[in-house]
């Protein structure tokens, strides 16, 4: 059993050297999976996660929309395909799934993008075992849910939502025989022993998580981490490895906050263990580098797009 307090610890040098020899073990260094994450309904949650300008709780620029219709949701998923990504991700600002003419509506949309021969997955937040269910049904791919720190420093960010509640949505969308996304947020203010304890985690889950998001905090004005300071990036990177290592098959997506880091920053990033981004302007709300300036970025960098094998 690798102790995980020791791998973060390790000289960053080596750490990055043994997590690039693992990830070539299991994946192609040189392919990128692109994907895309829509917000099908944003803004008005009743959750208070502090990093969010969702949240009803926080006067911020974004504004509350209404769920998208099953034809807009279907012409943005057709473009993305168009730009070269594989998998589209649907999110929904709630606190969790209620049956009804919304969740139909939902299910609808998923049957409508699987025709597309795209990964579909699915953010809704909290969801039972007959919803996961339902999903799965539908055509759904993979379900993400983020634990978005450690156990310990979780209270310290939501108040509304439990750890355990996280952890409960993740074991229903397990058992419908959905794949799991999850991950979290660096730069909520955690220590180095909240990272440990966060892939701790997330390597303890059985089996490992399909695909690991590795987001960092963007912040919003209005939100009460507005001000906290920037992560180091050296910490992204050292994040990223001992996640290739303690979970050598999963997709390692680096997710919400690449406007902030250099294209060497990036490629450091890759060359640890991540190999998925997403396309697009915006990630929800928060923005992300447009979809030109990636393909430019990965042509220089000389990494390919991964080809559709939904």
């Amino acid at each position: 059993m690798i102790d995980i307090k020791a791998l973060y610890e390790r000289p960053l040098t080596d750490l990055v050297f043994d997590a690039h020899k693992v990830h070539r073990e299991n994946f192609n260094p040189n392919e990128i999976q692109a994907s895309q994450l829509l917000s099908i309904k944003t803004g008005g949650c009743p959750e208070n996660c502090s990093y969010c300008p969702q949240s009803a709780h926080y006067k911020t620029s974004v504004e509350k929309e209404a769920l998208l219709s099953v034809e807009q949701i279907k012409a943005s998923a057709i473009k993305a395909k168009e730009q070269g990504a594989t998998r589209f991700c649907m999110g929904a600002a709630w606190r969790e799934v209620k049956d009804g003419q919304q969740f139909d509506q939902v299910l609808e949309t998923v049957r409508e993008v699987k025709k597309l021969n795209l990964e579909v997955c699915c953010t809704l937040g909290m969801l039972n075992k007959a919803q996961a269910k339902k999903l799965k049904d539908a055509g759904l791919y993979a379900y993400n849910h983020n634990i978005d720190t450690s156990e310990g420093f979780y209270s310290e960010v939501i108040s509304t939502r439990k750890f355990d509640e996280r952890m409960n949505t993740i074991q229903n969308v397990r058992d419908a025989g959905l794949t799991v996304c999850t991950g979290g947020i660096l730069g909520l203010g955690e220590s180095d022993e909240d990272r440990i304890s966060f892939l701790q985690t997330l390597s303890s889950l059985t089996p490992h998580p399909e695909s690991v998001t590795i987001n960092t905090l963007v912040k919003f004005e209005g939100t009460p981490l507005e001000n906290n300071e920037e992560i180091d990036p050296s910490i992204i990177v050292r994040v990223i490895a001992c996640a290739r290592i303690l979970m050598p098959k999963s997709m390692i997506r680096l997710s919400a906050g690449r406007n902030q880091r250099t294209r060497l920053e990036q490629f450091t990033c890759f060359f640890a263990g991540a190999n998925s981004i997403f396309y697009g302007e915006k990630l929800l709300t928060s923005p992300n580098p447009e979809t030109h300036t990636d393909k430019n970025m990965l042509r220089s960098l000389g990494l390919q797009v991964q080809q559709p094998h939904a």
